[in-house]
């Protein structure tokens, strides 16, 4: 977790406690602009931390602007609501909390996503993949990664002879989160064919340059590489749950 002064968690939490005791029990449309907002922040808290704070994650933020900037999200909601239609509702409170945490977590995400540097996923590539709670948003993610890595480029093409004005993805930063992953979930053989295959530290390795240095032996031993590779991207498929996942993008 990023370092933050703790003592202003802290007199956060008492501010926020003191201010709701202050505020007395109403029906929900009596309450003012003020006291709704103060009434909820405790949801604010609730869904900030359910964000990772890594630095791969969140890039340079720390718990205290995930509550900031929940709280920026919860005002904006707040001067939404419309009282007509949740006087309908059978359970306001319930409804009102459905409201207020879609937009808490949609202000928080945009922020994290501004905040990672340059690397830019299109939102409703991310909102997909968010949506989507299981396997298939690890596989998609781990292909997509691994497979632009393994593209070829062709000159030919009169598309990839137009300049790429687009922002740069952060090398750095997606090599220190794919390592991270590998170190906890692959073997030793398995890390290092990615790591070589895909130079995440290092120039682009070849089968037998890779065969080599894990002194694999053998007339097929390159074939050994191969079968080792997908064997471990199919590994990080099956162990990396999609929340891990959704927590770097």
């Amino acid at each position: 977790m990023k370092k933050y002064n703790i003592q202003n968690y802290i007199r956060y939490k008492e501010d926020v406690k003191s201010s709701i005791a202050n505020i007395e029990d109403k029906p929900w449309d009596k309450y003012t602009r003020n006291e709704l907002i103060v009434k909820f922040l405790p949801l604010v808290e609730t869904m900030a931390r359910k964000f990772s704070t890594s630095d791969q994650a969140s890039g340079i933020l720390s718990i205290m602007d995930f509550l900031q900037e929940g709280a920026f999200s919860l005002t904006r909601a707040v001067d939404k609501l419309d009282w007509e239609t949740l006087n309908e509702s059978e359970d306001i409170e319930k409804t009102l909390k459905s409201f207020f945490s879609k937009r808490i977590k949609g202000g928080i995400r945009r922020r994290i996503d501004a905040a990672r540097g340059n690397i830019r996923i299109p939102e409703h590539q991310l909102n997909h993949m968010r949506k989507t709670k299981d396997k298939k948003a690890v596989q998609m993610f781990f292909n997509s990664i691994f497979l632009s890595i393994d593209a070829k480029v062709n000159d030919d093409d009169i598309f990839n002879q137009i300049p790429d004005k687009s922002e740069p993805y952060n090398i750095q930063l997606i090599n220190i989160y794919l390592k991270g992953l590998m170190q906890k979930y692959l073997n030793q053989n398995e890390y290092e064919v990615l790591r070589l295959s895909y130079g995440l530290d290092c120039d682009k390795h070849t089968a037998k340059q890779i065969a080599e240095k894990l002194k694999l032996t053998g007339s097929a031993n390159y074939v050994r590489v191969s079968e080792l590779k997908k064997q471990a991207v199919e590994k990080l498929i099956d162990n990396v749950d999609h929340s891990q996942v959704l927590d770097y993008l």
